[in-house]
């Protein structure tokens, strides 16, 4: 699935060198270059693994939250994330590049709405979760891929090969099934689909122009006012749980900031350094253990017509993915010819 988002990358193999390697090559064939690319493709694949891997395990977060309810935890979430966000942008010592992309409207035109997709999704996949929606959550992230591809096509105004198209008209075929099967549409699934797919496009338009921690400061200053507002609202009318449940639940609560913030980064760190073929195939990690999850620990039932749904959806991520890869194959082999005939 490449999720859009993120700058291009540098590329992720090396490149093989003839006898004739120009002067400068090491020993052993590879040029000096070589040897930093791959470790930037072996962080960016450990930073994805990071991010895909929390976000995967989040579920676990919000359920022992309670009795807190989707509104509270994001809007903690978005709170002691700037909290956090402002304490590395102290210790990296970044407060003027930060100062720089708030007066860069380029950049902080998209940062703005990327903030108020994540909010959408953050409150959808919360809600999700706590009111026992876990399996339906994780179809948002596996349908992820199939919207990102429509993005490409109505906004980018993208050709598709045929596989794509096929992917695409069996993902619809999908969203009909589970339809069927929850009685409405998947509104939460579609949701957080389009939600993320949309926050990706407008990440990816900032590039190469903002670091992973600049990005995410700008987006949660932008959420903050918002979040800051609501846990006075919640407090004042009592429905706050932030100091009325126990020091733990208060100290789980804070510790939102750090859990909210750290996949965010990592994601940010990965989509720099990975293709975005790599980066669609390491997207799968975070809804697989979000279903395992919502199975075997929440115990979420699932009806003969939800697998069906289910497996029509992974019939056509299976076909996506075959298309990424064997796209990215050509395009590698047709760079190898053009590099040899250069």
């Amino acid at each position: 699935m490449p999720i859009p988002t993120g700058p291009a990358s540098p590329p992720n193999s090396t490149t093989a060198v003839t006898t004739s390697a120009p002067a400068g090559t090491l020993k052993g064939g590879k040029a000096p270059g070589l040897k930093a690319v791959d470790k930037e493709t072996t962080a960016g694949v450990l930073f994805g693994i990071g991010a895909y891997g929390l976000w995967g395990l989040l579920p676990l977060y919000f359920f022992v939250l309670a009795p807190a309810g989707a509104v509270e935890i994001v809007a903690n979430r978005v709170v002691w994330s700037l909290l956090f966000c402002t304490l590395l942008i102290t210790v990296t010592r970044s407060w003027r590049v930060l100062g720089a992309a708030f007066r860069n409207r380029t950049v902080i035109g998209p940062l703005a709405i990327a903030a108020g997709l994540i909010a959408v999704n953050w409150l959808t996949y919360t809600y999700g979760v706590t009111t026992g929606h876990a399996v339906e959550t994780s179809l948002g992230y596996f349908i992820n891929p199939l919207v990102s591809v429509l993005l490409g096509v109505f906004v980018l105004k993208e050709k598709l090969r045929p596989l794509q198209w096929a992917a695409v008209g069996i993902g619809f075929v999908a969203v009909g099934v589970l339809s069927f099967s929850y009685g409405k549409l998947p509104w939460i699934a579609l949701t957080l689909a389009f939600s993320f797919g949309l926050y990706g496009f407008f990440k990816k338009r900032v590039g190469p122009r903002v670091d992973a921690l600049t990005s995410l400061t700008v987006e949660t200053v932008v959420l903050a006012p918002f979040a800051g507002a609501t846990m006075i609202v919640l407090a004042v009318s009592g429905a706050a749980s932030l100091t009325t449940d126990g020091a733990g639940h208060f100290w789980l609560l804070l510790a939102s900031g750090i859990i909210t913030a750290v996949p965010l980064l990592f994601f940010g760190a990965s989509a720099r350094r990975l293709p975005m073929t790599t980066i669609g195939l390491l997207q799968y990690f975070a809804p697989v253990l979000q279903f395992i999850v919502a199975l075997t620990v929440f115990r979420e039932a699932m009806t003969t017509e939800r697998w069906i749904g289910f497996g029509v959806v992974w019939l056509a991520l299976l076909l996506l993915t075959a298309d990424t890869l064997g796209t990215a194959r050509r395009n590698s082999g047709a760079r190898k010819l053009a590099r040899a005939a250069a």
